[in-house]
């Protein structure tokens, strides 16, 4: 069986790299890099009947246990209505609890069940398996530049959501 092929090297960005056709290559290969991401996990969400916007709960869920579903709602930026399906499904299926707040009994805090957090973690291999293969190839020095650029796309008063999850 043949190793992982080393991708060919791209021409090095112009000097005057916020051009157009940069710019152009740049929504190219996050377009296309993503969409080869996430081909990573639809089969074992198919196989669960589920679909990507579960798998974002889960994967949220799985990295801040008793997260609220309102602190939900604010990392996946969608409808109530939109969570309220996902989250009833997901709950339906066993895969995550909801309890009242401790000390607020209105909110909703959320977990993973044990069969969820086995989900999360199939699920997550598949990504872990096609980002690391993406980040050798780059080199240790690339990974730096990658984050630091999606970080860029993200608002600076959003960041904080972001650092948060770092713990």
């Amino acid at each position: 069986m043949a190793g992982p092929t080393t991708p060919e090297p791209y021409r090095p960005a112009s000097p005057l790299f916020l051009r157009e056709p940069e710019i152009r290559k740049g929504v190219e290969l996050l377009y296309f890099g993503y969409s080869h991401l996430t081909r990573a996990i639809d089969e074992g969400l198919a196989e669960q009947g589920l679909g990507r916007a579960h798998h974002r709960a889960l994967y949220f869920i799985a990295r801040q246990p008793g997260l609220t579903v309102s602190q939900l709602l604010g990392l996946l930026a969608i409808t109530k209505q939109s969570l309220g399906r996902v989250l009833t499904d997901l709950t339906a299926r066993g895969l995550v609890e909801m309890r009242p707040g401790d000390r607020d009994r209105r909110q909703r805090l959320l977990r993973l069940t044990p069969e969820g957090a086995a989900l999360e973690a199939r699920l997550f291999e598949g990504l872990r398996e096609r980002l690391s293969s993406a980040y050798q190839s780059a080199g240790q020095g690339a990974v730096g530049g990658f984050w630091a650029v999606l970080e860029g796309l993200i608002p600076p008063e959003e960041r904080q959501r972001l650092a948060a999850l770092g713990k």
